[in-house]
């Protein structure tokens, strides 16, 4: 399960295509003839749909090539940009553009990737190209589009080295653009700072204690914890730290395919990679979990959501869902009170599972299949799940209705740098705590990372009272394209925790 929200609150959600049928046909009889499929040569069914998160209704898609553990990105015009898959799809670029008409579908471009691009990760860049690391058995990286004066694809030591025999663990990277413009790239337990336009490795940061893998088949999740702009001097480039937790131990994958689900990991490890000496901090979530998605909130705080507590990701291969979604409370002093259990789901969220914030603040939750083809069966302990539910965090009761900020107006295109006023109605405002205005980039979700996740802590210059209720606020755009780059953001007003609804802001 792949998703993307758009900035016309639509999410674009894809599986792959060489499951079998779904159980979604296309419209007006229309059928998808690939004699490379795997399956179905010729199958009339869905397999990517775009669904609308305001009428709670979805329509089908067409995908013509195998998009299966593929990768994808948002350009700075809207544009989502989908990268590899598997068999025919492989090197295939696609595109989805958003649409208020109703016949918006999947275009596949003429160009294609350098090699096979196949559990690979993207990350948007600060000139708003694509940056397109890895994949199986793919040690290297490339762009989108291609620089014309140095096309082809860069060999990167790095994720060679961080390939164990027999289990990989470093497939779908994680990777952060820093405020420096450099990359952060984490395999397996191992990361660096690594500057892509050089094709060197700057740094390597200490490898993550404890020993326990944290990419995909062990697949654990990361985030970039905000990047706060506040203060005197907002031009100082801002701290960076990075959030690395749940995977699984060494072996963990083997031992699965023989129906031994060993323990998941339970601790996370947090590095400030812009001291000058880094080092992990760990500390230990209330329950083992693998597979776990880590979105970032408007709060700046970070939901873990989905996932199992024992074995790892792959067919057959973890049990014991996590039902509870833990918060991260990331400003939180005391380590031993930033982790907070929240209320369960019913439905196991496991391998192919997925999630994304959307702009009312709440996480779209969907998928799961841990099985090879769609299996519905009551007979199997975890059937493959294609409902979607949406988790309303702690913020959103009713309770703090008279707290939350709504926003009146604001710009809409916002140049780096730029002062912009923007007005909101707050029924009971608490002058003494202030409000704060963050940014988020909406990402693309698949295998547990939210790829070109990002939140800004934007500079609130001055808050004036224009009426009972209204407010009027003062606020300094993203100093630079490397803190953020180009392209749409949810921007949100938030007061004493409790966070606005979304509006859609462009940078550029």
């Amino acid at each position: 399960m792949h998703m993307q929200l758009l900035h016309n609150n639509r999410v674009v959600i894809f599986d792959r295509t060489d499951f079998g049928p779904s159980n979604l046909s296309l419209p007006d009889g229309h059928c998808r003839s690939d004699p490379n499929e795997l399956v179905l040569k010729i199958d009339c069914t869905a397999h990517s749909i775009l669904y609308d998160v305001a009428s709670n209704t979805f329509r089908p898609l067409t995908i013509q090539t195998d998009t299966f553990c593929s990768s994808g990105a948002v350009l700075p015009d809207g544009r989502l940009v989908q990268t590899g898959g598997y068999n025919d799809g492989d090197h295939v670029i696609r595109t989805f553009s958003p649409c208020s008409r109703g016949d918006c579908d999947w275009t596949e471009l003429p160009e294609n990737l350098t090699i096979r691009r196949w559990y690979a990760s993207n990350q948007i860049l600060p000139d708003g190209r694509i940056i397109i690391v890895g994949g199986r058995r793919a040690f290297s990286y490339e762009f989108f589009p291609a620089n014309e004066s140095r096309p082809g694809n860069f060999y990167l030591r790095f994720l060679k080295e961080t390939r164990d025999p027999k289990e990989e663990n470093n497939l779908y990277p994680f990777l952060h653009l820093l405020p420096d413009g450099n990359l952060f790239i984490f395999a397996n337990t191992r990361s660096i700072l690594f500057d892509y336009k050089g094709n060197r490795v700057l740094k390597e940061f200490p490898s993550i204690p404890g020993g326990d893998k944290r990419n995909y088949p062990s697949t654990g999740s990361s985030v970039l914890l905000p990047l706060r702009l506040t203060g005197s001097d907002e031009t100082h480039s801002p701290d960076a730290e990075i959030l690395v937790c749940g995977g699984a131990s060494p072996g963990a994958f083997r031992k699965a395919s023989h129906g031994i689900y060993v323990a998941a990991s339970r601790s996370c490890g947090r590095i400030k990679v812009t001291d000058n000496e880094p080092q992990w901090v760990m500390e230990d979530m209330p329950m083992p979990r693998v597979m776990p998605d880590m979105l970032l909130l408007p709060t700046g705080d970070v939901i873990i959501i989905n996932g199992a507590g024992n074995g790892t990701a792959g067919w057959e291969s973890a049990i014991n869902p996590v039902l509870h979604p833990v918060l991260y409370l990331t400003n939180e002093p005391d380590p031993t009170q930033r982790f907070v259990l929240l209320n369960p789901t019913t439905i196991p969220r496991m391998y192919h599972s997925a999630a994304a914030l959307l702009a009312d603040g709440c996480i779209l939750v969907g998928g799961s299949n841990p099985h090879v083809y769609y299996n519905f069966s009551s007979d199997v302990l975890y059937p493959t799940e294609l409902s979607l539910e949406s988790f309303a965090p702690p913020y959103s009761a009713p309770a703090y209705s008279h707290l939350r900020p709504s926003i009146l107006s604001v710009e809409r295109s916002l140049s780096y740098g730029q002062m912009f006023s923007l007005t909101f109605v707050l029924p009971l405002y608490q002058p003494e705590y202030g409000v704060s205005v963050t940014i988020v980039t909406p990402s693309f979700s698949t295998h547990s990372f939210a790829m070109s996740q990002r939140l800004v802590v934007l500079n609130v210059i001055d808050v004036d009272q224009l009426s009972v209720f209204g407010y009027s606020a003062v606020v300094s755009a993203p100093t630079s394209d490397k803190i953020a780059p180009p392209g749409y953001y949810m921007l949100f007003v938030v007061h004493v925790g409790i966070p606005s609804h979304g509006v859609w802001v462009k940078i550029q």
